[in-house]
C-alpha cells in the first residue's frame, strides 16, 4: 500500500469536508465485486471528497458476520484504492473506519483499521441501546484509547438511541475526540451537540452533519451559545454517496456564502430540494426501509453499481421509489453528476 502524507486530522476535519458512506457494491449473484467497489472509491476520489467512511450504515453491518466476513476485504480495498488513485503527493484526504459492537469487537475492530491505514474510527452506539450513559461513555473512552474517536448521534428509526445534554457534555471531554457526527435527524437533539461542544472549549473537535433531511441549513445555520459561534463544518452522510461530485461544488458554495452578513432566500429553497431529493433516495415514505437500494439505484443508473441487491435479500426498493428518484432527478438537475460521472467511468472501472 503506498502511503499517504502524514494527515492533520483536526484541521482537515475542521476545514469543512464531502465525506461520503461507502456503499457496498454486490454483483447480480449477491456476491462482493471488488472491482466496481474499487471504482466507487476512485469516483469519490476525483470528486473532490475529502475522505470515506467504510463499514459504516451504508457498506451494511452484515459484512462483519463471519459467514460474510467482509469488513477486513471491504476496508482493505477501500484504503487501498484510494492511496493509489490518490498517487504520490496525494492531497489531504481522512479514511475513517465504522466500529461497532460492544467494547471487545470496537476496540478489535479499531485497531485493525490502524494497521489498515485508518486515521479515525466512527463508532456506532447501536449496541448500547439499554445500557446506562455512564457505562456507553466508559465504553467510548476505552475505543477512544486506540483510535481518534468521531462520535455519533444516530436517529432511532435506524437503530440509534436518544442520549441527554450532560453525555454530550461530557462525550465532548474525550481528549482523543476529532469529531462528532450529528444524525438525529432532529432539531432538539442537534442543538444539544453543538451546544455541548461549545461549553466544552472545543474549538478542536469538528461538527459534521448526518442529518441528511436539512444538510444545507445545517451547513448555513451560525450556532450561537454563551456569546460563542459555531457552524457545522462538513458532511459525513450516506447521501453524499449519491451525486458527489455535486456535493463537493455545493459546500464550496455554502463556505463562500456563510461568511455574508445576509443569505440569499434561495437557499431555503435549495435545502428543501435536496430534502426531497433524500426522501426520494432514502425511502422516507417507508420510513427508510429502501435507503440502501435507494443509494445502489442511483449508482446504477450511473453504471458505477450492477445492481441494487444488498446482501439482505429483504431490502429492496420500496413501490413507488424508483419513481420518485426518476421525478426527484429531473426536478434537481443540479444536485446530479451524471455527464461527470459518464466522462470517467470507464476509467474507474478499468
Amino acid at each position: 500500500m503506498t502511503a499517504l502524507p502524514p494527515l492533520d486530522i483536526r484541521h482537515h476535519l475542521r476545514a469543512g469536508q464531502v465525506i461520503p458512506a461507502l456503499p457496498l457494491a454486490l454483483n447480480r449473484r449477491r456476491r462482493w465485486d471488488p472491482a466496481r467497489q474499487r471504482g466507487l472509491v476512485r469516483y469519490y476520489v476525483d470528486a473532490g471528497a475529502g475522505g470515506l467512511a467504510v463499514g459504516v450504515h451504508s457498506t451494511q453491518f452484515a459484512i462483519r458476520e463471519p459467514k460474510i466476513g467482509l469488513y477486513q476485504p471491504v476496508l482493505e480495498l477501500a484504503a487501498t484504492a484510494a492511496h493509489e488513485w490518490l498517487g504520490r503527493g496525494a492531497r489531504p484526504w481522512i479514511l475513517i473506519a465504522g466500529l461497532c459492537g460492544r467494547t471487545p469487537q470496537a476496540v478489535r475492530e479499531a485497531r485493525l483499521a490502524r494497521q489498515l491505514g485508518y486515521h479515525a474510527g466512527l463508532l456506532s452506539l447501536g449496541a448500547w441501546s439499554e445500557a446506562p450513559e455512564r457505562a456507553v461513555l466508559a465504553h467510548c473512552r476505552r475505543v477512544a484509547t486506540e483510535i481518534p474517536l468521531i462520535g455519533f448521534y444516530l436517529q432511532p428509526a435506524v437503530g440509534g438511541r436518544v442520549f441527554s445534554h450532560r453525555f454530550w457534555r461530557q462525550f465532548a471531554e474525550i481528549p482523543e475526540l476529532v469529531g462528532i457526527k450529528i444524525a438525529p435527524f432532529n432539531r432538539y437533539r442537534t442543538l444539544d451537540v453543538v451546544r455541548a461542544v461549545l461549553e466544552a472549549g472545543r474549538d478542536d473537535v469538528a461538527l459534521y452533519t448526518g442529518n441528511d433531511d436539512n444538510i444545507i441549513a445545517d451547513l448555513l445555520t451560525p450556532f450561537e451559545f454563551g456569546g460563542r459561534i459555531r457552524h457545522i463544518d462538513g458532511g459525513l452522510l450516506g447521501q453524499w454517496g449519491v451525486w458527489t461530485e455535486r456535493a463537493v461544488a455545493l459546500l464550496r458554495e455554502i463556505k463562500r456564502v456563510r461568511v455574508r452578513p445576509r443569505l440569499e432566500q434561495s437557499w431555503a429553497t435549495r435545502n428543501a430540494a435536496l430534502t426531497d431529493a433524500n426522501a426520494a433516495v432514502f425511502d422516507a415514505a417507508h420510513e427508510f426501509a429502501g435507503c440502501l437500494p435507494g443509494i445502489h439505484e442511483v449508482l446504477r443508473r450511473q453504471g458505477l453499481l450492477e445492481t441494487t441487491l444488498c446482501l439482505d435479500p429483504h431490502e429492496r426498493l420500496s413501490p413507488g421509489q424508483a419513481e420518485e428518484i426518476t421525478r426527484v432527478s429531473r426536478a434537481y438537475p443540479w444536485l446530479v453528476d451524471d455527464k461527470f460521472v459518464q466522462a470517467n467511468l470507464s476509467v474507474w472501472l478499468a
